[in-house]
């Protein structure tokens, strides 16, 4: 079969997508998708997606969606018996932490996370010898390793939310010292924070937020809580992916600034046609790993599969379903 018998049988994909790939680039991708689409049946997996991804693996090879949080929840309803995870290493681990019997793929190896990186689990211990007692709650953007070390992990959007389920005046956050300063000032709970700084949501200034309202008068400014505070502090709304994804939906600004990583901005703006999106983003490279061909490889020859240490596993598993309970 040629490729207008192709481009024909994916015209109902291609119809999500249409307001980002042109018509000409489309039989590219439809190749790569339709295969996909087969080896998931093949092969019983399921592919989520983070909402960093780009719009032709977001709308159209994965099947579940979201923030970190979401993903974490969904990992654990997924009736498959290989999860793809297409997003960054943290993820496929928090995927395999919730499903050890399950297949865990991360089509890119070197899809890493700059807060990932920031910190170790020597280094967990270390902040844990400086403030014996202080419970220590951990950003889900973190290696398994380090989340064995913690008492509790927490995404962007339920940050609040865990800090205040413990109840103290004191809490050591880990890594991303943004997300405890703005989560600090909601909460007015003493926040230990890292330094670690996302580099995607750290090059965000509130000049350039100034800039961007007097250039798109009326704009409403949407800030990822690992952006600055001063940025944040700047913006109308600050919250998750999922909640930013949410405030546009409900809201229907006329006109809308996300600051956050550009296909965030790609994904929405195609399920909000009538919302003027301005786009001052900045891109993620470690997301911009996963792509349709290496999704593919990653079903036909099954690589590359997430193992975890059991008694780390086992450590971390607990740290998150701590989070997950509340």
């Amino acid at each position: 079969m040629g490729m207008p018998e192709l481009v024909s049988r994916t015209a109902y994909l291609y119809d999500r997508v249409s307001g980002f790939i042109p018509p000409m680039e489309w039989p590219v991708f439809a190749e790569d998708i339709e295969a996909i689409l087969a080896l998931k049946r093949q092969r019983n997996a399921v592919i989520l997606a983070h909402n960093y991804q780009t719009p032709e693996i977001f709308h159209c090879v994965a099947d579940i969606v979201g923030d970190s949080l979401a993903l974490a929840r969904e990992a654990m309803r997924a009736e498959a018996d290989v999860i793809v995870l297409a997003g960054v290493h943290f993820m496929a681990e928090t995927a395999k932490l919730l499903n050890p019997d399950k297949t865990v793929l991360i089509p890119d190896t070197r899809a890493g996370c700059s807060l990932a990186e920031s910190i170790t689990a020597a280094d967990v211990r270390l902040m844990r010898a400086r403030y014996p007692g202080v419970p220590v709650v951990t950003y889900v953007n973190t290696s398994a390793a380090v989340k064995a070390e913690s008492d509790i992990c927490c995404t962007s959007g339920n940050a609040r939310k865990v800090i205040e389920s413990l109840g103290v005046e004191r809490v050591i956050m880990l890594p991303d010292e943004y997300l405890a300063k703005n989560v600090a000032a909601e909460t007015g709970v003493k926040i230990i924070a890292w330094a670690g700084h996302c580099e995607v949501h750290e090059r965000f200034t509130a000049d350039e937020v100034r800039t961007l309202r007097a250039e798109n008068p009326g704009v409403v400014v949407l800030a990822h809580p690992e952006c600055p505070p001063e940025v944040v502090a700047e913006a109308d709304f600050a919250g998750s992916t999922a909640a930013m994804a949410d405030y546009v939906t409900s809201r229907q600004p006329p006109r809308v600034v996300m600051l956050t990583e550009c296909s965030m901005s790609d994904n929405i703006a195609l399920k909000n046609p009538k919302v003027s999106f301005v786009r001052p983003c900045n891109l993620c490279p470690h997301m911009k790993r996963i792509t349709l061909p290496n999704i593919r490889t990653a079903l036909e020859e099954m690589r590359h599969e997430v193992t975890i240490d059991p008694d780390v596993a086992d450590r971390a598993r607990l740290a998150v379903e701590r989070m997950l309970a509340v």
